[in-house]
């Protein structure tokens, strides 16, 4: 079953057209990999879905409700949270405190909102990280927590902007497993990511964007073994076997 249907989405900047006609549709219980060079489109498609961008045309539908030029916050109140490729947590606060903020979206109630907190902390396996402040955290734990408070929202899809970025092969298996986890949960991810190693093994469907149009859609045996993926983006050593 759809749970969110991107329809025909253009989104222009002046002369540069950064994303063309586009359709996508993620299906409930899903992993989507969105990949693409850069300059692709992909983040400022989440922009669009997560209303920072009004589309020039299209529309946005989410669980059968056109979402097309909601506010971001209300688009997060909806169900869709999403993550940056940068990280930014408020550095002087705890990491608890950081996914607090996010679980006050779902529960005005701050008691309620650090229970929240806790239980996505402990079920991201943070431990001791819980009271140590923004400013000492490591990358791959900003990251995490990047992932902490977007879950805290109470969000049925995640968008999620290439959360591996800068991680160690170890730190990426540790990253597979977390969104594996969460996805178990019954919440749906579009991932973004360059690592194309951990787009095939988490995604079970992998859509790719060049000059901001949908060039190949499929499972990611289909997508390895498209001769246009192949040309356009992934190279060689993607060749399905």
């Amino acid at each position: 079953m759809a749970l969110l249907e991107v329809s025909q989405i253009t989104k222009t900047f002046g002369g540069l057209v950064a994303v063309h006609q586009l359709d996508m549709t993620v299906n409930e219980g899903q992993i989507l990999g969105l990949i693409g060079p850069n300059g692709a489109g992909k983040t400022t498609l989440f922009n669009v879905i997560a209303g920072y961008y009004r589309p020039d045309e299209g529309h946005v539908v989410f669980q059968g409700r056109d979402i097309t030029g909601v506010k971001p916050y209300d688009v997060c109140k909806l169900g869709i949270a999403r993550t940056f490729q940068t990280t930014k947590p408020f550095m002087e606060s705890s990491l608890i405190d950081n996914v607090v903020i996010g679980a006050l979206m779902q529960d005005h109630n701050v008691t309620n909102a650090k229970k929240i907190a806790l239980d996505i902390v402990d079920m991201l396996g943070f431990g001791e990280l819980a009271y140590v402040p923004g400013h000492e955290l490591t990358v791959p734990d900003r990251k995490r927590l990047e992932v902490a408070r977007a879950l805290a929202t109470g969000a049925k899809l995640l968008l999620l902007d290439e959360p591996m970025a800068g991680l160690t092969p170890t730190e990426k298996a540790h990253t597979i497993t977390l969104l594996r986890r969460i996805n178990e949960e019954g919440i749906s991810l579009v991932v973004v990511e360059h690592d194309m190693k951990a787009v095939m093994t988490v995604c079970s469907y992998i859509v790719l964007l060049v000059r901001g149009e949908k060039l190949v859609q499929g499972t990611p045996q289909e997508v390895t073994s498209d001769p246009k993926a192949i040309t356009a983006y992934l190279g060689e050593e993607y060749v399905a076997t």
